[in-house]
């Protein structure tokens, strides 16, 4: 079952269900909590701040370039680079973020609103072995991928109740997803069977 049919079966499926559970509360994403799903760009680091962090460098650092993605980073080698380089940097990257480690490495860090591109091609949602949603590097199940993220637990009588059985069979497979957009439907649509307790507001881990 492609994707496209999955989630027609599933939005089919929670109609059709929708009276039963009307009674129940349901999870409820603040807004805080969305930027899970979408990353907002950060502000733009002052450049005096800048200057004050690395006023203190007297030899050349070792620097890095990160980008963080809402799945997935990467991490390139920049070389070594003094003070006035580290400010040259920040000035011709204006969207990125200097910081400096404990042991004095620099990185330019980017926040994307996107998969990385090792997500496009391996990322799949599906049930661990807890019972919680979660993102794998590669497909779910025996022999397959690893837990990059775990994000809440589902009511699995919920699932079984609401979906036909070859939604779950899905689910239990691996959910692929390829782009932002599908990445953020299986996340939102899943909210609504997650386990919260009572009188709290369910909160969803940040990404890597």
């Amino acid at each position: 079952m492609n994707l496209t049919i999955f989630w027609f079966v599933v939005s089919a499926s929670a109609a059709a269900y929708m009276w039963h559970y009307s009674s129940q509360s349901t999870v409820t994403l603040q807004p805080d909590e969305q930027t899970q799903m979408v990353m907002s760009h950060n502000s733009r680091q002052p450049e005096k701040e800048v200057m004050e962090m690395i006023s203190q460098i007297k030899a050349q650092r070792e620097a890095f370039t990160q980008k963080l993605y809402v799945c997935g980073e990467e991490l390139q080698p920049i070389g070594m680079m003094s003070a006035d380089e580290i400010l040259a940097y920040h000035r011709s990257s204006p969207d990125a973020t200097v910081s400096m480690d404990a042991n004095g490495r620099v990185y330019f860090r980017e926040t994307i609103e996107d998969l990385s591109p090792r997500c496009k091609e391996n990322a799949y949602f599906g049930m661990d072995s807890g019972g919680n949603l979660s993102l794998f590097e590669g497909v779910p199940g025996v022999g397959g991928g690893s837990v990059i993220q775990t994000f809440f637990q589902l009511n699995i009588e919920h699932l079984k109740s609401s979906l036909p059985n070859s939604a779950i069979k899905e689910l239990y497979r691996g959910i692929q997803v390829r782009d932002l957009s599908e990445y953020n439907s299986v996340l939102s649509t899943f909210s609504d069977y997650a386990v919260d307790a009572p009188g709290q507001t369910l909160k969803i881990s940040p990404a890597p």
